[in-house]
């Protein structure tokens, strides 16, 4: 019956013995020993034979092997228990069946592959490629979603009303809330601004609200417009980050058309802030000086440093006021008494064909400790004209008539720091000679 099935499949009978006969001999070794007779070796040569056989046709049971090994162990006179031959044959079945399933396994594998290229090259993506993008496509819009949210700058309370009697425009800044953290603690000094477009000679700022993300302001400031006017004005309140020794951060701001709102009842309302707009071209610069006193000689030191635009990121200039595109900027200090009586005026040295002058000149004046806190300082950048007036570039005030709370803020620090030199920058103000 063995030999039958090995002529149907064309074995080699030579080759299949010579291997089959190795592999006996070596899972020998590993068995109690027997020993190895001519009729054992002839017999390992026929098992090799119908193994080969076994493993090119897939339908033959492992009955039949098991019968055909008892048979030829018979006739070549080896005498061994019928199990052993049951067991090589169930083993010889698993090898085969792994092994012709590994290879099913492997073509299949290469299908997908070409498979796949053949998609790359038409310009297509595999199914595999398309279920990774949909895993990835759901993180990059979570990714876009949170970076909307970082966007976010806070928002402002804040009420406004009209006075018909007396033609007066009342804001009260309220507070703000969730406002992003400018500084490296994680906090912000935050103060707003209140200015009432086209015209920014008069603007308000409230106070400094220190290392605080939801600041509590309840400040309230009042704009003189007659009421035919007011329809083409703009309120603007700007958020700002409060730094002494660089420009202020702009937060955010919230711009109110005037002609929008109903001036017949009180409006308060929250408003998100927005990203500022590019005014800066207009604003007529920064300077920068230190404050020094001391009580005991009752002298105050002036030292102007140096000026330019600090708020505009494409220049750093001041404001340009000649016709060239230039400015001969000069810096004047006068001090007034509390009557705002001027008491005493002195002048920098002119710097010309400049936007971004440099000074470093220092400047003293004799003021009694009894006095200190009667008096303000005006400081003016100015364009000079031989041939006309001086024009104001821009101005503030310190002291008792301080035009702002940054400014309020460095003399009280000066004050509190007697015979130390205080330095910060300041943003000018639109102001007449």
């Amino acid at each position: 019956m063995f030999s039958r099935h090995a002529r149907s499949l064309g074995a080699d009978p030579s080759a299949a013995a010579d291997a089959t006969s190795t592999t006996l001999l070596s899972s020998a070794t590993s068995s109690p020993p027997v020993a190895a007779s001519p009729g054992l070796k002839h017999l390992a040569g026929d098992v090799g034979r119908s193994f080969l056989n076994v493993g090119k046709s897939s339908y033959v049971f492992a009955g039949a092997i098991d019968d055909d090994l008892f048979k030829m162990a018979q006739n070549n006179g080896v005498a061994m228990p019928r199990w052993v031959f049951s067991g090589l044959a169930a083993v010889t079945s698993l090898v085969i069946f792994s092994f012709l399933l590994c290879i099913c396994k492997k073509c299949c594998c290469n299908k997908e592959k070409e498979k796949e290229k053949k998609g790359l090259k038409n310009g297509k993506m595999p199914d595999k490629g398309s279920a990774t993008l949909q895993k990835i496509q759901p993180d990059m819009n979570e990714l876009n979603r949170l970076g909307k949210k970082e966007k976010k700058l806070g928002k402002l309370q804040y009420s406004m009303d009209y006075d018909f009697q007396n033609n007066n425009l009342i804001v009260n800044i309220l507070q703000a809330s969730e406002l992003p953290a400018m500084d490296l603690g994680g906090t912000s000094d935050p103060y707003v601004k209140v200015i009432l477009l086209p015209d920014r000679k008069k603007k308000f700022e409230t106070k400094v609200q220190k290392k605080t993300l939801n600041p509590v302001f309840n400040e309230t400031f009042t704009f003189n417009v007659p009421y035919a006017e007011i329809g083409g004005k703009t309120l603007v309140l700007a958020a700002y980050d409060f730094d002494r020794f660089s420009k202020h951060d702009v937060i955010g701001e919230v711009r109110v058309p005037m002609n929008s709102v109903d001036l017949g009842q009180v409006v308060e309302e929250w408003k998100e802030l927005q990203a500022g707009g590019n005014d800066d071209n207009d604003k007529p610069g920064d300077i920068c000086f230190s404050l020094r006193y001391v009580p005991t000689a009752g002298k105050l030191t002036i030292v102007i440093l140096e000026a330019k635009n600090k708020a505009d990121p494409h220049s750093e200039n001041l404001k340009k006021m000649d016709v060239g595109g230039l400015s001969d900027p000069y810096v004047k200090i006068t001090v007034f008494s509390s009557e705002n009586k001027r008491l005493k005026k002195k002048k920098t040295t002119v710097k010309k064909n400049t936007l971004n002058p440099y000074f470093n000149e220092s400047f003293s004046f004799e003021i009694p400790f009894e006095q200190i806190q009667k008096v303000s300082v005006t400081i003016t950048v100015n364009d000079y004209d031989r041939m006309g007036k001086n024009e104001a570039i821009g101005k503030l005030t310190l002291g008792c008539h301080a035009s702002g709370s940054e400014e309020l803020r460095h003399w009280s620090d000066m004050l509190a720091s007697p015979r130390r030199p205080i330095a910060q920058w300041h943003t000018l103000m639109q102001g007449e000679e």
